[in-house]
């Protein structure tokens, strides 16, 4: 069985088009969709193209994306900060019911076994919160705790949209990347699963994505297109800003 994990889509439709077409190419038997599929420019479309997937298998996590815009939507208290409170908020009314309904019955974590891996935990962030930070570079110690006691071989985890492949431990830990918004390199970065590890990159047209991203009425459409399709921040800019948040 080979199982492809997509994380951290947000709305990001050409991304997901594209990711879509290459996993079918690979022959891939089953689909993990690992958290926040919202926010984005173009939820509705995005979730719906996810939900028309009808040749495989398809199951999926929630994020602290997808949470943060239920919230919104119930008009529930939310930490989310200031900056991002339009954008949740505008990506909770393009929501139709059943929507909502579909994204409030998404587990946070998912177990599969997976013929050459074995058990392998899906999870958004960590296994116990879907908003904890940890990076590639983030010491041993500080994750034992996070991590320890779990009856896997592989944890597969996504949230800071970079890819990474690391030990905790006797533990392999990898980190799938982000679809619709990765860090580095521009593209789409996903992983694929069985017998081995593979992490993935897939270009697309981003002139073109971006194009389409601009003409949504998203409240971040032009800085989505250039800040997160065209231009997007390095790594190393990344790691050192997330240095301050990472699990302690």
């Amino acid at each position: 069985m080979r199982v492809a994990a997509l994380y951290d889509i947000h709305g990001n439709l050409p991304a997901l088009a594209a990711v879509l077409a290459e996993i079918r190419r690979a022959g891939v038997d089953h689909l993990v969709v690992g958290g926040d599929v919202l926010p984005g420019p173009m939820p509705v479309e995005t979730l719906d193209c996810l939900l028309g997937v009808d040749d495989l298998p398809v199951q999926f996590i929630r994020g602290n994306g997808d949470r943060a815009v239920l919230e919104e939507r119930a008009g529930a208290a939310t930490s989310v900060p200031e900056a991002f409170r339009e954008v949740m908020r505008w990506s909770a009314r393009q929501l139709r019911p059943e929507h909502e309904r579909l994204l409030a019955s998404w587990p946070q974590t998912l177990r599969l076994e997976i013929p050459g891996l074995g058990g392998v935990l899906f999870c958004h962030a960590t296994p116990r919160n879907d908003s904890e930070i940890f990076t590639r570079l983030t010491p041993e110690e500080r994750l034992l705790p996070v991590f320890a006691g779990l009856d896997v071989a592989l944890v597969v985890c996504g949230h800071t949209h970079m890819q990474f492949d690391r030990r905790i431990g006797s533990l392999r830990v990898v980190n799938a990347g982000s679809v619709g918004m990765p860090f580095g390199e521009p593209g789409a970065d996903w992983l694929l699963l069985g017998p081995g590890v593979h992490l993935q990159h897939t270009p697309y047209d981003l002139a073109a994505a971006a194009e389409r991203i601009r003409g949504t009425s998203y409240p971040q459409a032009q800085e989505f297109a250039a800040q997160d399709l065209l231009h997007p921040r390095s790594e190393s800019e990344v790691l050192e800003s997330l240095a301050k948040a990472e699990l302690r």
